[in-house]
């Protein structure tokens, strides 16, 4: 599938274990951590929830075997983790849904892991998935969000090209986006975005739209996001970091 992003990085092939390349530092390797936490048994290594809109877990050491042996430890404890609170299952049916994407990195001499909490569950509301986005922003982004993703960097449908083209065209000139089946889906979010901005022009509008599909980004982040980032979803990480 096309996509439109800069070539910082190599392409992700998800059907095997794979590498990106690349000299890019992405949003979420400079994001802190919000919370240290301590994990029995693994008290020599830092750790602590990261201030992000997923849910992740930062684990950091000088020995790569200590993060190895840590992060099985949370692999493990979460596959098998339910919350019903938090709205969290490990599995329902048989299926299971709990899984970790895992970043690594290394920072001068210690070693970083980042273990990002996910969960497929679906509902009738959510059909393609509670922590997946949501259907007010599959007009920007309806996949699934994947590595590239959770560290920052939006990977967005080569449709968009053409229909934020479209989309400029026909605000300037004061179409009906409805009329037009390639961008009427994105009329509700048009109307917001007049709103927002009542002095849109020939000069402004590109800035404008691309700002504003970066914080549609930001939303599905949010939504892919087990634990959310209030103090009852920070409450519901910590039952999680405690049960290790």
């Amino acid at each position: 599938m096309g996509r439109i992003q800069k070539q910082l990085v190599g392409g992700s092939i998800l059907s095997h274990d794979h590498f990106q390349g690349g000299h890019y530092t992405f949003a979420m390797a400079k994001a802190p951590i919000e919370k240290h936490v301590t994990i029995p048994g693994f008290e020599d290594v830092e750790a602590g929830i990261v201030k992000w809109p997923l849910s992740v877990l930062r684990i950091r050491h000088k020995n790569p075997e200590r993060l190895i042996d840590l992060a099985t430890h949370v692999l493990q404890a979460w596959r098998g983790y339910t919350d019903e609170a938090a709205f969290v299952f490990a599995n329902t049916d048989g299926e299971p849904h709990n899984t970790i994407t895992p970043i690594a990195r290394k920072v001068e001499d210690v070693y970083e892991l980042d273990l990002t909490l996910r969960n497929n569950i679906t509902t009738k509301e959510h059909p393609l998935g509670v922590y997946h986005p949501h259907a007010q922003y599959h007009h920007i982004k309806k996949e699934n969000i994947g590595l590239i993703e959770v560290m920052g960097l939006a990977v967005l449908p080569a449709r968009l090209k053409e229909e934020l083209e479209l989309l400029e065209e026909y605000i300037l000139s004061g179409k009906d986006i409805s009329s037009n089946e390639k961008i009427a889906k994105h009329e509700d979010w048009v109307k917001e975005l007049l709103e927002k901005y009542p002095d849109i022009n020939a000069e402004n509008i590109h800035a404008i739209l691309q700002k504003e599909v970066g914080l549609v980004f930001v939303h599905v982040l949010e939504d892919a996001g087990v634990y959310k980032c209030t103090p009852k979803g920070r409450e519901a990480f910590m039952r999680f970091v405690d049960s290790l």
